[in-house]
């Protein structure tokens, strides 16, 4: 039977993990990289909704992971942790890489055409909807419906009134609804 390496650590060793790489070790990093980097690159590409990009956000994360590791207290579980840094820097990434037009346009455009989305192997069902959304309303609704981050904390992440992050889950949602409804 396989058992998926994630569920294989307990608590206590992902914890003794963590120490090791607090402490240089880079073979500890590179089971902690493999432990988790396909649910990073996951949340990279719902928030990003382009390949490339999610998986250049991707190393983006681990780049920085090993060099803020000792910023982690330990206070919440460790994957708490690493998805709001995921999340904070794949919204950044977004912000540094979409052009002053693209960011105005894009809200009434979807974030992937159809071919695009076809494109992104490993994506199937919702998921593949989901990268069709329109950039912010597809941030907010990953962010609140997949994450479960609250909208005030949502409307921080972004830069939003709090009324804007639940008008654009609302959209979100209708526009799943409307999709689903239609394949």
């Amino acid at each position: 039977m396989l058992i998926d390496a994630e569920h294989a650590f307990t608590q206590q060793s992902e914890n003794a993990l963590i120490e090791r790489v607090k402490s240089g070790d880079q073979s500890a990093y590179a089971t902690l990289y493999n432990l988790h980097v396909q649910r990073v690159y996951s949340l990279c590409l719902r928030l990003l909704a382009d390949k490339e990009h999610a998986e250049d956000a991707t190393q983006e994360v681990f780049v920085q992971l090993w060099h803020k590791m000792n910023s982690f207290d330990g206070r919440s579980q460790f994957t708490t942790w690493l998805h709001s840094v995921t999340s904070n820097i794949a919204i950044s990434y977004l912000r540094k890489h979409k052009n002053w037009l693209q960011k105005v346009v894009s809200f009434e455009q979807s974030g992937m055409d159809e071919q695009s989305v076809a494109d992104c192997q490993g994506l199937n069902g919702l998921d593949k909807l989901i990268v069709r959304l329109p950039e912010r309303a597809r941030m907010v609704f990953v962010l609140h419906a997949v994450e479960g981050y609250r909208h005030e904390e949502i409307a921080t992440l972004l830069g939003m009134a709090v009324g804007s992050s639940k008008s654009q889950y609302h959209r979100a949602r209708q526009l799943l609804k409307e999709w689903y409804e239609n394949e």
